[in-house]
């Protein structure tokens, strides 16, 4: 439908002009969003995430990098390696500028579009000439600026998020791998003293001094601590290799140094009667799923606000024609909702809508849960751990010097020290894995607060040793 009026001179300045200030104010900031991430990661992992420029070698390590593997990590420097370092991290940071693309293409206008007709009839020349204006997009900019503007605070939070996930991740891997390191280390001497038994018992076998029930014994324990080394060797390549791939480091860098044991444990627990509340104000994906549905509510009202007019167009136009003088006016282009009212459209956003009030209820259910089940397992596992701690290893290494001295007095012989050495592998090795479960409850108890899941941590009904005791 095309009407034809006129348009006076001022008025196509006064469209041109505000053209171009309403194109002016859509501009990209200076950090792109990341401020606003860093702040969030900083406050839930103590740790700031840190953009770096991109270079020509994609592989090129940052020389902060360099810096803190010079000496054996701890978990905060492995963490701040990965917010550095990470390959998949920074990936996630394109995604944020393009959610601020979208944020300053919601607050510049459409294009103008030009068009120009040229018709002859004999000696009569007819030309048209008209340039059309997005109105409907100009009257609907605040609403979309205000849709995009949310959406790229989503962005941030997502990416926020990630970065929180990632440190959680390689606390956990760090643990992990100090811990089937420590374990390594253990077995190996284990694998030494089996060595030592077996030769031994070879000997005494020789002179007639050992049953072969004895001597078969020490043979199947050193076989078995032979077993059990090559496996921790590997459980331990593996699990810094874990850490390595989190932290983003190849190379001469993936050869850093560890402690060679697990931290000590804290003096006491601590102790949080709030989980839950802090978790509702702490949880990004609980944030993410608030936003998710005040989006979705802002977009349903932009769909009832274009129900009926979907495009409308307008524009000056003017048109010449031989021997005639020129004709100017404007042109108005409209969409008439004959076919399509937008009724499914209307309907499909609300049905939206409430998808999204339902998914910000269920996770909010769950993530209460997740966080009392994370507090549970880091209560309990650090009692565990302070239970072997302070009472299983205390009394093995007892029961040790008492078969050692036992043995000194010629009252024990030299397979009940063996015997012993033997027990003693279970306990050790439990509580390896207690104080490492402790590590790992308290970084899930953090995620579960923060908002990138629940307890990872499974805790066993019987020890390794308490189990040994029941098939004897």
């Amino acid at each position: 439908m095309n009407m034809q009026y006129q348009f006076p001179r001022r008025s196509t300045l006064a469209v041109a002009v505000l053209t171009v200030f309403l194109t002016g104010c859509a501009t990209f900031s200076g950090d792109g969003g990341l401020d606003s991430v860093s702040t969030m990661t900083k406050e839930r992992t103590g740790q700031a995430v840190q953009f770096s420029k991109p270079t020509t070698d994609a592989n090129a390590t940052p020389d902060t990098v360099g810096q803190l593997l010079q000496k054996p990590l701890t978990p905060d420097t492995a963490v701040q390696i990965a917010l550095l370092n990470n390959k998949g991290l920074k990936a996630s940071f394109a995604e944020l500028g393009v959610a601020e693309a979208d944020l300053v293409q919601a607050g510049r206008m459409r294009n103008p579009s030009f068009s120009f007709g040229r018709m002859r009839a004999g000696e009569d020349v007819e030309i048209e000439r008209s340039v059309m204006f997005d109105l409907l997009g100009l009257l609907t900019m605040p609403i979309r600026s205000g849709i995009e503007k949310r959406r790229f605070e989503q962005a941030q939070l997502q990416t926020a998020s990630q970065a929180v996930q990632l440190a959680a991740d390689t606390r956990r891997a760090y643990f992990n791998a100090v811990a089937a390191q420590q374990t390594a280390t253990y077995m190996e001497q284990v694998q030494s003293a089996a060595d030592a038994g077996a030769e031994l018992s070879q000997r005494l076998a020789r002179v007639g001094n050992v049953s072969k029930l004895d001597q078969a014994r020490e043979q199947v324990f050193y076989a078995d601590a032979t077993a059990q080394v090559a496996r921790a060797r590997h459980n331990a390549t593996a699990a810094r290799e874990q850490l390595t791939r989190l932290m983003g480091l190849w190379g001469a860098n993936a050869s850093f140094k560890l402690p060679d044991r697990l931290p000590d444990l804290p003096k006491a627990p601590n102790e949080m009667a709030n989980v839950e509340q802090i978790a509702m104000d702490q949880r990004l994906d609980i944030q993410i799923a608030k936003r998710d549905a005040h989006a979705t509510a802002r977009a349903l009202g932009l769909t009832k606000a274009t129900r009926f007019i979907n495009v409308l167009d307008a524009g000056y136009a003017n048109t010449s024609e031989t021997g005639e003088p020129r004709s100017n006016g404007y042109e108005i282009e409209l969409e008439l909702p004959i076919f399509d009212w937008s009724g499914a459209r209307t309907a499909r956003a609300e049905a939206m809508y409430m998808q999204s009030v339902n998914r910000t209820a269920d996770l909010a259910i769950r993530a209460r849960s997740q966080v009392r089940e994370a507090y549970s397992a880091y209560r309990t596992t650090y009692d565990l751990a302070k239970h072997y701690q302070s009472e299983v290893v205390p009394l093995r290494k007892k029961i040790s010097e008492e078969v050692l001295l036992r043995y000194n007095g010629m009252l024990a012989s030299v397979f009940e020290l063996l015997t012993d050495a033997r027990d003693q592998v279970s306990s050790v090795n439990a509580a390896i894995e207690a104080q490492r479960d402790f590590w790992i409850a308290e970084t899930d108890l953090q995620a579960a607060m923060n908002g990138t899941g629940g307890s990872s941590v499974q805790i066993r009904t019987a020890a390794p040793a308490e189990a040994g005791a029941a098939e004897h």
